[in-house]
């Protein structure tokens, strides 16, 4: 990693994993194949800021700690890329093997809610399925008929995230996920 960490694929550590890396990554790894409108690919990070607002919206109550496990839902991506759904269900096996690695070394980095795999993990979906759609619909070409189909009726209109659903320089998406992180970061270590 840039930051001069080393992080095992097969045993990774949560002492190697760094917000810095997961920004810089993400921020670089294409949604939809980089098969998108706009000047910019859109990119995992955008999609994760994205999910977080819907999760929000969706779960007012939830603490900043659930809405962390929303912004980093993807975040093993940053090392092992974004593979589109049909493709990520041929794989299998391996490639889901590794992704929960590092997912369960990153709770454990950043002290995610235990929860990530019960309704927490439920709920982080509707949204993650939600931007899907909007995505979908907004950057990607789909018909919203045809979206629907693959992603079921958002639980959001995408006329009312409109402001999420553009592409941006990489740099200007890496600092808004890092400061989106340390916001709700320190609103979790304020009430722990």
């Amino acid at each position: 990693m840039l930051s001069g960490r080393r992080l095992d694929l097969l045993d990774p550590s949560p002492l190697d994993i760094e917000i810095e890396d997961i920004a810089h990554g993400l921020s670089r790894v294409a949604r939809w194949n980089g098969q998108t409108l706009g000047d910019h690919p859109y990119s995992v990070a955008a999609h994760s800021l994205l999910v977080e607002e819907i999760f929000a919206r969706l779960t007012p109550t939830a603490g900043p700690a659930e809405r962390l496990a929303a912004l980093l839902h993807d975040a093993p991506e940053y090392v092992i890329g974004d593979l589109i759904s049909p493709f990520k269900a041929a794989v299998g096996g391996p490639y889901k093997d590794i992704e929960e690695r590092i997912w369960a070394a990153i709770t454990i980095r950043f002290s995610l809610p235990a929860d990530t795999a019960g309704d927490l993990k439920r709920r982080i979906k509707r949204a993650d399925t939600t931007a899907a759609y909007c995505e979908a619909v907004t950057l990607a070409g789909f018909d919203p008929a045809e979206a629907k189909t693959f992603f079921s009726d958002p639980a959001l209109a995408p006329n009312t995230l409109a402001a999420w659903l553009t592409t941006e320089p990489t740099l200007d998406v890496a600092q808004n996920f890092l400061d989106r992180f340390a916001a709700l970061d320190a609103d979790a270590n304020k009430r722990a």
